[in-house]
């Protein structure tokens, strides 16, 4: 049953917009999963302002990359909500799929938002000059990692990352023996293990390379069950302390991502 989205919507927000994404049907109502789509975003958008804020108050024209993209749903509505009405500032939308680089650009030639542009490319292999503020929401497995090596890459001062499918520590481990692995014994705990596991690592390095770290639940285990943010912001070049609180615990367990390697 479809469900009128008045209620739905922060003010100002662009209903042509979210009917382009499919969000809202044709008639402005939301199905159950559309709703969950929409909360999960703005919610994300609402963590993400402070680090747009700043940025805004700082430069004349940041850049926010928005990491394997999709179908940009979080580019559009942080350009809808933030950087369209500031008049300034840009979005750039990285994906590898063509048809949804094409399509998205299709939606913002109709919106008008001609500070938005799209990259067909993979997030490892991307360059795009200037990045204020990185994004990557529900990147799989190791593209979470590719998003740091990205906003390093940039230097960007901000990093807000939303990791899901985090499968290749817990790979890894399978074949790790020790005094620890009783944790990761069974398979439903080697997964969950290394899931955590990933995710603290990846907080310790960006904290190496001076980010101030926060990790905080994205949204309610009721809307999705990848609901661990990590945000981050720069304020020093590099961090010996969290480096070597990095290295001691791949060295104790026996893993790491590999692409977050010294």
């Amino acid at each position: 049953m479809k469900k009128e989205a008045v209620g739905d919507l922060w003010p100002g927000q662009s209903v042509a917009l979210l009917k382009a994404l499919h969000i809202l049907t044709h008639n402005g109502g939301l199905n159950a999963d559309s709703r969950r789509k929409l909360k999960q975003v703005q919610h994300l958008a609402q963590l993400i302002k402070p680090a747009i804020d700043e940025s805004l108050k700082e430069k004349d024209q940041p850049v926010l990359a928005d990491l394997g993209a999709g179908k940009s749903y979080l580019g559009f509505i942080l350009y809808d909500l933030y950087f369209r009405p500031a008049g300034r500032g840009k979005v750039v939308a990285v994906e590898a799929r063509a048809e949804l680089i094409q399509t998205a650009q299709k939606i913002a030639d109709e919106s008008g938002f001609d500070r938005m542009d799209f990259v067909e490319s993979r997030i490892a292999e991307s360059k795009i000059g200037t990045a204020d503020i990185v994004t990557a929401l529900h990147a799989c497995d190791t593209a979470t990692d590719e998003a740091i090596l990205f906003a390093l890459r940039h230097d960007a001062k901000f990093v807000a990352l939303v990791p899901c499918c985090q499968a290749e520590v817990a790979r890894e481990l399978e074949s790790v023996k020790g005094p620890l692995e009783q944790l990761w014994r069974h398979p439903i705990q080697r997964r969950e293990f290394g899931a955590h596991l990933t995710n603290v690592l990846r907080g310790l390095y960006l904290e190496a390379h001076g980010y101030k770290v926060r990790v905080t639940e994205f949204t309610g285990f009721e809307h999705t069950q990848k609901n661990e943010m990590i945000f981050a912001e720069r304020h020093q070049r590099s961090n010996p302390r969290a480096r070597t609180a990095f290295e001691t615990l791949t060295k104790d367990i026996g893993t790491s991502p590999k692409l977050l390697s010294f």
